[in-house]
């Protein structure tokens, strides 16, 4: 799982950066969030290492970091242009 979730957090960074298509990676990201945390959880319990669970939920909180820093670029720029 927690590959997966680095897999997953990585191609959401990637189309996260195409502009008006970040969106679409939205719910990707956050599976990938959920998938990372379960392997951090069910490894930890069995005393593993927890590498790709972790990196998992970092490149996928970047993601959705990166997603709604587009989002809100964009609403300010439609309100913008919708107050001229």
């Amino acid at each position: 799982m927690g590959i997966a979730s680095m897999v997953i957090g990585i191609v959401s960074v990637i189309i996260g950066f195409i502009p008006l298509c970040g969106s679409i990676a939205l719910l990707p990201a956050a599976v990938g969030l959920v998938l990372g945390i379960l392997d951090v959880a069910r490894k930890s319990k069995a005393n593993l290492p927890k590498g790709s669970g972790v990196a998992g939920i970092a490149t996928c909180g970047v993601a959705i970091a990166i997603i709604f820093m587009y989002l809100f670029v964009y609403g300010a720029a439609a309100a913008a242009a919708a107050n001229r």
